[in-house]
């Protein structure tokens, strides 16, 4: 059974930074690529960062150069170290590992860390 688990998220004040990270159990997570996900008030999930199984990275052009995704293959956890947070960085932030294994879609969330950005 894969299971998700963010934590990190709190309130910062603009310009600070936080560290959120995604703990997995039933999957390695240097086996798959992990997404990271926001949500804010009232908007639709987004794609903020991404790891492959290899490494590389990809990010949203809004958060490049002050997000950066990493992972600790000892701890089985995907890190996103968010720096220079603005109010819009306000979310509920989520990590996501999906794949097709020919028999079927597997898609796993977390429940979701809230990110709040004062001004």
């Amino acid at each position: 059974q894969v299971q998700l688990v963010e934590s990190g998220g709190g309130l910062v004040q603009a310009g600070g930074s936080l560290r959120l990270s995604c703990t997995a159990s039933g999957i390695p997570v240097n086996s798959r690529v992990i997404g990271w996900y926001r949500q804010p008030p009232g908007k639709q999930r987004e794609l903020v960062a991404m790891i492959s199984s290899g490494g590389s990275t990809n990010y949203a052009d809004s958060v490049k150069g002050r997000f950066a995704v990493s992972r600790d293959n000892a701890k089985n956890t995907v890190y996103l170290q968010m720096n220079s947070l603005k109010p819009d960085d306000t979310a509920v932030y989520y990590c996501n590992i999906d794949w097709d294994d020919g028999l079927g879609r597997h898609d796993y969330w977390g429940q979701g860390t809230q990110v709040t950005v004062s001004s």
